[in-house]
C-alpha cells in the first residue's frame, strides 16, 4: 500500500508541475538597485545606494542603460541586447538602427559584459543547502523565502509567485523551482560586516531613452515594409 501511495504522490506532483504555464511579458522595464550598509552590526546609518541597471524591453529586444555611479541621472553606457548577444550603442543613440548595429559591430556575449546587470548561468552558491522560511509581505506583495547560511555569508532570497516571466532574471533556476520571480536578495558578509540588498523592480513603462530607440526602430521597420 505504501508503495502504491508513493507512486500516486509522484504522479500527482508530475501532473501539477506540467500544468504550470509561464507567460512571457512582452513590454516593460526592470530596475536593478543595490543598497550597501557598512559596519552593519553597529547600525544601518552608513549606507550607499547604487542604481545598477535600467532595462527596457520590447519582446526579445532589450535596451540596457547603465547609470553613472557618481551621477545616476547620467548614463555611463547603453547596450542593445538580443538573444544573449550584446551591442554597445554609441553617441548617435536616437538614430541607432538595431538591424544595422548587428551587421556592423562584433557582438559581446552577455555573460562577458562587465557593467550593469549581471547575466549568469551559474547556480546560487550552496543552493542545495538552502532552508525554507515562512512567507512574508514586503511593500504590499507576498513573497516566498529561503535562506542559505555559511561560515562567511548569510543570505535570504525573496520570490514573488507569478506566472509572468521577464526577459532578465537574477537566478532563473530558482525562479523555475519556486514558480515565481526572484525580486530581492539580502546578504550579510560576516567577515567584513557588510549588509547588501539587491532588488529587481519591474515596471510597466520604458524609460525615455529606450522609448526613443524603440519607436525609431519601429518607424524604420514600418517604412521599409511599406
Amino acid at each position: 500500500m505504501k508503495i502504491k501511495l508513493t507512486r500516486l504522490s509522484i504522479a500527482l506532483m508530475l501532473i501539477l508541475s506540467s500544468c504550470h504555464q509561464e507567460i512571457k511579458s512582452e513590454k516593460g522595464g526592470i530596475d536593478i538597485i543595490s543598497n550597501v550598509y557598512f559596519d552593519a552590526s553597529k547600525g544601518l546609518d552608513q549606507m550607499q545606494s547604487f542604481h545598477i541597471s535600467k532595462i527596457s524591453y520590447s519582446e526579445d529586444d532589450l535596451i540596457e542603460i547603465v547609470p553613472d555611479r557618481s551621477f545616476s541621472e547620467m548614463s555611463k553606457q547603453i547596450y542593445y541586447i538580443n538573444d544573449s548577444l550584446c551591442y554597445p550603442i554609441g553617441s548617435e543613440r536616437k538614430t541607432t538602427i538595431f538591424s544595422e548595429l548587428v551587421l556592423k559591430h562584433k557582438p559581446l556575449l552577455v555573460w562577458q559584459k562587465k557593467e550593469g546587470a549581471v547575466f549568469s548561468k551559474e547556480w546560487i552558491p550552496n543552493y542545495r543547502n538552502r532552508r525554507k522560511l515562512s512567507d512574508t509581505i514586503l511593500f504590499g506583495k507576498q513573497y516566498k523565502r529561503f535562506e542559505i547560511n555559511s561560515p562567511w555569508n548569510y543570505t535570504r532570497f525573496y520570490i514573488y509567485p507569478t506566472d509572468t516571466i521577464l526577459p532578465y532574471s537574477l537566478y532563473r533556476h530558482a525562479e523555475q523551482d519556486y514558480h515565481g520571480r526572484l525580486e530581492r536578495i539580502d546578504s550579510y558578509n560576516k567577515k567584513d560586516d557588510i549588509f547588501v540588498t539587491l532588488q529587481l523592480i519591474p515596471r510597466e513603462n520604458w524609460d525615455e531613452a529606450a522609448r526613443e530607440l524603440f519607436e525609431f526602430n519601429r518607424f524604420v521597420t514600418r517604412t521599409k515594409n511599406e
